[in-house]
């Protein structure tokens, strides 16, 4: 179980490959945990993206662009709002600053197989863009020390998944 700092607002960073189901799972927590830890903003990588204009996939930029989600939700939550953000930034750095410098840190890594995101076609980029593709041309630095890790192997329905990882939080963070 972790103590939860009251006066700051928990980061949830759901983390995985393109189309592993990290934005579906995000938005059915949001309910879930607003009810029990209080008011909650949701971003995916998508939003993020549109809000700050951001048109790069290369892995500079990429990593460019998860160091300054990191530093927003930082600032959001330092204001006692939890946040929910689904983002692929799969880069060891990112994980490893957010663990040192976000109080209430909680960490998802949604596991999944490229093949079977793609079989599933469950994220028209692998079959749209031909390069700076995470899991396939970029590769991916997976979190070694998520809080929670599941498998996501498109057997199950995300409400399933869902369901999982809330219960994994509430054990982690009891109130």
């Amino acid at each position: 179980m972790k103590k939860i700092n009251k006066k700051k607002g928990i980061v949830f960073w759901v983390t995985g490959l393109p189309g592993s189901g990290k934005t579906s799972v995000a938005i059915k927590l949001k309910k879930p945990i607003e009810k029990i830890y209080g008011k909650t903003i949701l971003f995916s990588g998508d939003d993020l993206r549109k809000i700050s204009d951001f048109k790069n996939y290369d892995v500079k930029s990429r990593y460019l662009y998860a160091k300054s989600y990191s530093k927003l939700v930082k600032y959001i939550s330092n204001q006692n709002i939890n946040v929910i953000i689904a983002t692929v930034s799969l880069f060891e750095k990112i994980h490893i600053w957010n663990r040192k410098n976000i109080t209430n840190y909680c960490e998802v890594f949604i596991k999944s197989k490229t093949q079977e995101i793609i079989k599933n076609k469950k994220k028209r980029l692998y079959f749209k863009f031909k390069k700076n593709l995470v899991g396939i041309d970029i590769k991916p630095e997976f979190p070694n020390n998520s809080d929670i890790k599941v498998l996501n192997n498109f057997k199950k329905p995300t409400n399933d998944l869902s369901n999982s990882i809330f219960k994994k939080i509430k054990l982690l963070y009891k109130k």
